[in-house]
């Protein structure tokens, strides 16, 4: 079964990239996984851990009770959110990988680096990249 992934955190990104996913997967009754990373460098701009993950037991039973097919993967640790996403994508067939993007200043992507870029980079799949709001 092809799938489509889709990299998730709590937020107007997140948000975002979710409703374009379930879109996509519904489309082809695909698997929808959802990656979300719970890093130990977790803190601002991030939420809470509690909220996130009070956030995927709300969404796993609205996509229960909708009938859509779905894998939550929920790493927590030291993971690279790219690389968990890019895995996902490779592990479950991907035809489509979508990720939230925010605007960031060009200092804040040389210093932090940028998932969303790394996802475009080096996935096995067409990606599409969503802004909140739209």
């Amino acid at each position: 079964m092809a799938s489509v992934v889709v990299g998730y955190v709590p937020g107007p990104e997140g948000a975002a990239a979710l409703a374009h996913a379930r879109t996509e997967a519904a489309v082809e009754r695909d698997l929808l996984v959802i990656v979300n990373v719970r890093t130990t460098g977790w803190g601002i701009g991030h939420g809470h851990p509690e909220d996130a993950a009070g956030n995927l037991d709300s969404l796993a039973a609205e996509l229960e009770a909708g009938g859509q097919p779905f894998e939550i993967l929920h790493p927590e640790g030291d993971y690279d959110p790219a690389e968990e996403i890019l895995s996902a994508g490779r592990l479950h067939s991907a035809r489509l990988i979508v990720v939230g993007i925010r605007h960031r200043t060009p200092v804040g992507k040389l210093i932090l680096g940028s998932t969303a870029q790394r996802v475009l980079l080096e996935a096995p799949c067409p990606v599409l990249c969503v802004k909140a709001g739209q």
